[in-house]
């Protein structure tokens, strides 16, 4: 064994802490002792995590040379789980920047290791065939590798784990699908892992002997095809037996709708996710081990690596979800709070209540809206309006909630994200459906005196283009059904103390 056991208080920096993976490294990297910080364009989305407070977070982005240089300094292992997926038919070119302004900054500062968690690419097949998604990552790993600086890439292919969006699409096909008539590439085979073996890789690779500079492959112990798995998943799930058959007519572009249509996994995710599943995805080496040694009972099995993320899902303890990350091509803009702002419309619905219930009561509803408690009103129109953004490419109703009864700043919601959240009092969400414009949901909850609490709300639209302007005014003779509904009812929910009687 070569593993080098000195990597007491490291510092690390971990970019894309804010995404799935990343998002449950940090706690691992704090855990084993390490010091971390973590570079992200949107800060206040991580201000709400367990592990803010043990964390260092500086502002930035993966392209932007002067971010990256700032963020390296003093850093020993530097984490690169970024990627530009779905963000346009340029997605390559900037993942080509992106990981080359990572690699010469990090060359530049003096780090000892870069760690980069790849795709699997298939044997003896040209990159020329290969999916956009895994020809991108497997061109950024050899940038990095090519940096001078001591890289590992840990190639993985299908991760399972609660929350993750490849176990989310197994999950809801097979759950939702008891007869289903697949695309052809459920008979591929595939190796996939357990969430806790890449993240127990992606911890003891910081501590890798400085001469390791080079790809492994990753996988759990089991060599499945789609199919497989899902049958499988149902085994596990206490599900009856899915009868499968699998059909040659269904192109990447078909599946990735078809995709989108059963699960919550939008057709701009699921496409790259299913391109990759065209060809056999399966280790051709298990060299890692000879510097992090499996652990007994690990690699964890595939039965039991869908068995903890059940009960994870069961139990309402997913820390992270494929959401967790922004969608590519969602807007990002904060709210203007200035009021001259000068950016021009900015169309305004308020609505406001007096509630028999005290403010904390309030609160209690209003962070529980969405997911399976609702919105509050007309939910054949919210199905309509999730509906249409799914034809269009969007995400639709259907990502939910990480949890059931707490937000945090850059969760999902269905079809919103949390901007901003002041616990007890202040909820804003920046929609993220395909809008020709910016759109805002706030609620707020005030002590109105006397056991009795106001509850305000705001709809607010900043229109693009002649588009935005009509839009706003075809939909605004629906509010006062959809908005003004949705006061009345978070009202009346609140006084009669709980949430489940929402719809």
């Amino acid at each position: 064994m070569d593993h080098d056991d000195s990597t007491d208080r490291l510092r690390c920096l971990v970019t894309g802490a804010t995404g799935y993976i990343g998002g449950r490294l940090v706690p691992e990297l704090l855990a084993a002792g390490h010091r971390v910080r973590c570079l992200a364009r949107s800060p206040e989305k991580l201000r709400d995590h367990p592990w803010a407070d043990e964390a260092e977070v500086v502002r930035g982005d993966v392209t932007d040379a002067d971010s990256v240089a700032r963020a390296m300094r003093d850093v020993d292992v530097a984490y690169y789980l970024v990627h530009a997926l779905g963000s346009g038919e340029d997605f390559e070119d900037t993942d080509r920047r992106a990981a080359g302004v990572f690699a010469e900054r990090a060359k530049a500062a003096g780090v000892r290791r870069i760690v980069y968690l790849g795709g699997l690419t298939p044997s003896g097949v040209p990159a020329d065939r290969l999916s956009p998604h895994l020809r991108s990552r497997a061109e950024v790993g050899r940038i990095l590798l090519a940096s001078g600086v001591p890289t590992v890439v840990l190639r993985a292919a299908v991760i399972i784990g609660s929350g993750s969006a490849s176990f989310e699409m197994l999950r809801y096909l097979t759950e939702r699908l008891p007869v289903m008539v697949t695309p052809s590439w459920v008979r591929t085979r595939i190796q996939p892992i357990a969430v806790r073996d890449v993240l127990r890789l992606l911890v003891g690779s910081a501590g890798l002997p400085d001469d390791v500079n080079r790809a492994f492959d990753i996988g759990g112990p089991d060599i499945l095809t789609y199919r497989d798995m899902m049958v499988r998943y149902a085994r596990v799930a206490g599900l009856p037996r899915r009868l499968i058959v699998a059909v040659p007519v269904l192109t990447p572009g078909l599946s990735s709708h078809w995709v989108g249509l059963v699960t919550p996994v939008p057709a701009s995710i699921a496409r790259p996710l299913t391109e990759s599943l065209r060809h056999e995805v399966v280790c051709r080496e298990h060299d890692i081990a000879r510097y992090l040694p499996d652990p007994p009972g690990h690699p964890l099995g595939f039965d039991q690596a869908v068995r903890l993320a059940l009960r994870r899902v069961r139990e309402a303890r997913v820390s992270t979800r494929w959401s967790s990350a922004a969608v590519p091509g969602a807007p990002s803009d904060p709210l203007p709070t200035d009021p001259d702002w000068a950016g021009g419309s900015l169309y305004t619905d308020r609505r406001e209540a007096v509630v028999d219930a005290p403010a904390h009561e309030l609160w209690r509803v209003i962070e529980g809206v969405g997911g399976e408690h609702g919105w509050y009103s007309f939910p054949l129109a919210w199905s309509l309006r999730g509906w249409l953004d799914r034809m269009v490419g969007g995400v639709g109703l259907r990502r939910g909630r990480r949890d059931a009864e707490r937000l945090r700043a850059g969760d999902s919601l269905d079809f919103w994200r949390v901007e901003e959240i002041e616990r007890g009092h202040l909820l804003r969400l920046r929609a993220e459906m395909r809008l020709p414009g910016l759109a805002w949901l706030e609620m707020c909850a005030e002590p109105a005196g006397g056991g009795r609490s106001r509850y305000r709300q705001r709809a607010l639209f900043h229109p693009r283009g002649l588009l935005g302007h009509a839009y706003w005014w075809s939909v605004s003779p629906f509010h006062a059904v959809v908005f003004g509904g949705m006061a009345r009812n978070i009202a009346r929910a609140a006084a009669r103390q709980g949430p489940d009687v929402a719809r």
